[in-house]
């Protein structure tokens, strides 16, 4: 079940295809797409202090960062 919510959390990914152009590989992800902003990392944050949503929201968060990376790297 944890692996299908992990797998389940690339969906976050979606609000990629409403930027105009979809991919640009200069562009960082973070606070520039809506649930990569800084408001929704926040909300995936206060889900780890909920038991139901722990697994979700750890999943989100560790989408955040490897896209962080990506920003720095």
């Amino acid at each position: 079940m944890v692996y299908l919510i992990f797998l389940l959390s690339m969906l976050v990914d979606l609000d990629h295809l409403i930027a105009n152009p979809i991919f640009d590989k200069s562009r960082c992800s973070i606070n520039y797409h809506p649930l990569h902003s800084y408001v929704a990392i926040a909300f995936y944050a206060m889900g780890l202090l909920f038991k139901k949503s722990r697994i979700l929201a750890f999943a989100l968060l560790l989408h955040m960062i490897a896209d962080a990376l990506d920003c720095y790297l």
